[in-house]
């Protein structure tokens, strides 16, 4: 067989080389395989959310502060052991009064030893005393400490129970924070709870586009006596980039309503953004490259174990997922997350008797209107016509200038303490279509339930509960909050 100028036979390969392309090849495939399990891995391990009172630390003894040495009494001089020898049968001139004289002296002896035992023992008992009261002053303090956990966890168990924005949002904030990832993927994640609507909107940060391996394989390329990288098409790492995105969505939703022990999230809303760099303006971007909102009926009805997550997230959830992640083509969010993220809320809802921001539910149509109408000119719309309703809502058509984003706003108020039935979605989308517009929005000061999402989705609809007029509000410098009236 011919050989070459470096040796080796034209059929030959070196055996180190072609070890190397096998090893790189298989941690390639390793790495796809991995992207690809990242919902069938959170599918094998149970979720049943955290029952708050596990959280309660077990009682705790104060340790012993009493010596061990001061426990017991320690025994008196015994006379015995002072008294002289008795006097022998024979006895000397003098002897008996020297053994008076000894006598005399163990005597005091003996009762030195009696006063030195009872001071120690005086002594001993003192510090018994004071170890005692020590040890439990200690206790009382470990039993308060333990009593004022206990309460806490209790006080967070109802709060999350009555749906309370902080205790909820908390409580599922740390349970997505227990979700293991890669090492290289981001970790961070955002909750929010919309209390009005049973809503938790989740904001997830996604590893971008270079998590997908761009080698398709390796191999020993002779010529240049090397390992050389086969590529991956172009279609094919955004396909695998669109599955990942996808299990990272689906398992989120699985994560929330599987913690859901105290049942309080009806509708899941999941933003995934990615942290990048617009390549043309160098400046830091945060494009949103999926976003769905997703029932907890809906959800019940999957099989995630046999779906295709795009096509299920896609033409179930009917998510808009971005088509070209590569280029950073951001899509808009169902709901955008400052609209529901607590931090926004905190300071637009507080119940004060001294608050001077007007209370929304105390305004009259009008005043509703006027304040709705100010809200659209600060958001850069422009209204062209208002139309007052008979359930105490109102109509108005507004244009948004934008180029792309922009277009034609059918905008519809209600000024409701109660959820917003999804009739009124119904006939809003009715609306939109009659009039030709872009996109229909339904503004409310209360809430709307999960047939209201599960309608809306897919449609150029766009929901905002009290939380988010009240968030809008908040960004625009309307000074306002929601306190329902007392009953």
């Amino acid at each position: 067989m011919g050989r070459t100028g470096d040796g080796y036979a034209r059929s030959d390969r070196p055996p180190g080389r072609t070890a190397e392309a096998a090893q790189r090849t298989a941690a390639v495939e390793e790495r796809v395989l991995e992207l690809g399990g990242i919902l069938a891995g959170a599918l094998a391990i149970d979720v049943h959310g955290t029952d708050l009172q596990t959280l309660k630390r077990a009682p705790r003894r104060a340790p012993p502060t009493v010596p061990a040495a001061d426990l017991a009494a320690r025994p008196g001089p015994v006379w015995d052991a002072f008294l002289p020898p008795r006097l022998g049968r024979f006895r000397w001139w003098g002897t008996e009064r020297r053994y008076a004289r000894r006598l005399a002296e163990a005597e005091d002896r003996f009762a030195e030893a009696i006063d030195r035992h009872r001071a120690a023992e005086d002594t001993r008992r003192e510090r018994v005393t004071r170890a005692v009261r020590e040890q439990a002053e200690q206790q009382r303090r470990l039993d308060e400490a333990t009593e004022e956990q206990h309460a806490r966890i209790d006080a967070y168990q109802r709060a999350v129970e009555n749906h309370d924005r902080e205790a909820v949002s908390r409580y599922f904030r740390k349970a997505l924070e227990r979700v293991t990832e890669p090492p290289d993927f981001p970790r961070r994640r955002r909750v929010g709870y919309v209390p009005e609507s049973t809503l938790l909107a989740v904001e997830w940060d996604l590893p971008d586009l270079s998590v997908v391996p761009a080698e398709a394989s390796y191999r020993y390329d002779r010529e240049v006596d090397a390992v050389v990288a086969v590529p991956r098409p172009e279609k094919e790492v955004r396909l695998l980039y669109q599955q990942l995105v996808a299990q990272l969505a689906l398992r989120t939703l699985h994560l929330v309503f599987g913690s859901d022990r105290y049942k309080v999230v009806d509708t899941v809303v999941f933003n995934g953004m990615v942290e990048s760099v617009d390549l043309p303006t160098g400046q830091a971007v945060r494009p949103c490259l999926i976003t769905l909102r997703a029932t907890r009926e809906q959800f019940k009805a999957l099989v995630l174990d046999q779906l295709d997550p795009v096509a299920c997230v896609r033409h179930y959830f009917a998510a808009e997922v971005s088509r070209h992640p590569e280029e950073l083509q951001p899509v808009e969010p169902v709901l955008d997350f400052d609209l529901a993220d607590p931090r926004t809320i905190r300071a637009a809802d507080v119940i004060s008797e001294i608050d001077s921001r007007p209370n929304l539910l105390e305004l009259t149509p009008d005043e509703f209107e006027h304040l709705v109408h100010n809200l659209l000119t600060r958001m850069g719309l422009e209204t062209r016509l208002f139309r007052s309703g008979n359930d105490g809502g109102i109509d108005c058509v507004a244009y948004d200038p934008r180029p792309i984003t922009g277009g034609k706003f059918v905008v519809q108020a209600k000024l409701y303490t109660r959820t917003v039935p999804p009739s009124a979605v119904r006939d809003l989308f009715g609306t939109v279509l009659d009039a030709g517009a872009t996109k229909g929005i339904l503004i409310t000061t209360s809430g709307f339930g999960p047939s209201s999402y599960q309608f809306a989705n897919g449609k150029p609809l766009q929901l905002i509960d009290g939380t988010g007029l009240l968030a809008l509000c908040h960004q625009h410098d309307i000074p306002a909050r929601i306190v329902p009236r007392a009953s």
